[in-house]
């Protein structure tokens, strides 16, 4: 996650592949669903395409974990955390509302700028706001 703040896509995939291989093997992989919003996409751009079957279970945990947490209030704006998203959209708006440009969203994640833009367009529909820096308010520090 850190790495991702820091925008080193690169060692970020290279540490979560890390963990993967660790935890894959026992089934031990709650943590990364818990952890999808603050890992910025990396499950997308990691393992949906090699472990596909993983990725959709991965994807059921993050919905379970985060169907009422993502409602909690954000203390710092007196928004909800954005709770009605899909996975992509969200971990699009993360990186967004954390400076990323379109680029660097669509090189990371494997897809097009076109792609990118698409997703964030959905995002700000969904969420009513119309400039990405208004993203702030919805979403995870």
């Amino acid at each position: 996650m850190d790495y991702m703040a820091l925008k080193n896509s690169e060692k970020a995939k290279e540490q979560l592949l890390l963990a993967w291989e660790l935890a894959r093997p026992d089934g031990l992989i709650e943590a990364f669903g818990e952890h999808h919003g603050l890992l910025g996409g990396l499950l997308e751009a990691t393992l949906k395409k090699d472990y596909p079957e993983d990725f959709k279970r991965i994807i059921s945990i993050t919905y379970s974990f985060s169907g009422g947490w993502r409602k909690v209030h954000n203390p710092d704006t007196g928004h909800d955390v954005a709770d009605n998203l899909t996975t992509t959209e969200f971990a699009i708006a993360m990186l967004a509302a954390r400076g990323w440009t379109y680029q660097e969203i669509s090189t990371h994640m494997g897809s097009t700028v076109n792609t990118v833009k698409a997703h964030m367009k959905s995002v700000m529909s969904k969420l009513g706001v119309e400039q990405k820096s208004d993203l702030k308010k919805y979403m995870l520090k």
